[in-house]
């Protein structure tokens, strides 16, 4: 989507990405988690925020559900408004990386196109595509809003996993199987991939 009016300059802030990171004394990035509705994407993102805000670093997590109350409530679900939904989400991802933030998105994110489209809005190492792996049964076992029966009774449509695809991610940075893994356990996971890229400074 490009602007309606060619009277728009880009403003450089005044204080830079760098000033911020060294005042924080951490490195920010976006942690992008992805996998279906119910394979912990929302459970693991603010475990992780808790763990990073304990250590003393800022960090917000935009969650799909809380999204949609506000900035995203006039999008529907079909494969258009979901593009729409993460063109915002990296839009948003990214001034809270230029403000020196690490930022935790929980998102279903089906598509891979959408989610390299919106890696390819920062500089490598700045987007980590972090790959909750639960499978469709365990999903559906975890399912405490009955999401998954109402739409395989046809009570939703364009649901992921039952009548929508969802395309997995093929190179993931990280890859975490939740079924298997304890919460603690994933992350420990993530934490040491951060520690790898030296976001703690």
């Amino acid at each position: 989507m490009t602007t309606n009016s060619s009277n728009i300059v880009w403003h450089k802030a005044s204080i830079n990405r760098e000033s911020l990171e060294h005042r924080r004394n951490h490195k920010s990035v976006i942690l992008w988690f992805t996998g279906l509705s119910g394979s912990g994407k929302s459970t693991l993102a603010n475990a992780v925020n808790v763990a990073l805000f304990n250590k003393g670093l800022s960090t917000y997590v935009l969650d799909g559900d809380n999204i949609r109350h506000g900035l995203c409530k006039d999008l529907g679900f079909s494969d258009s408004d979901r593009e729409e939904n993460i063109r915002r989400i990296g839009e948003v991802s990214k001034l809270f990386l230029d403000a020196g933030i690490i930022v935790l998105t929980a998102f279903v994110s089906p598509f891979r196109s959408d989610r390299e489209k919106a890696r390819r809005l920062v500089k490598e190492n700045d987007f980590l595509e972090i790959y909750c792996a639960a499978n469709l049964e365990v999903c559906e076992k975890r399912d405490t809003k009955g999401l998954y029966a109402k739409a395989r009774a046809g009570e939703i449509k364009d649901f992921t996993g039952i009548s929508s695809p969802y395309e997995e991610p093929e190179k993931p940075d990280l890859k975490i199987d939740t079924a298997l893994q304890g919460l603690d356990e994933c992350v420990d996971d993530v934490i040491r991939k951060l520690i790898e890229l030296n976001i703690f400074q």
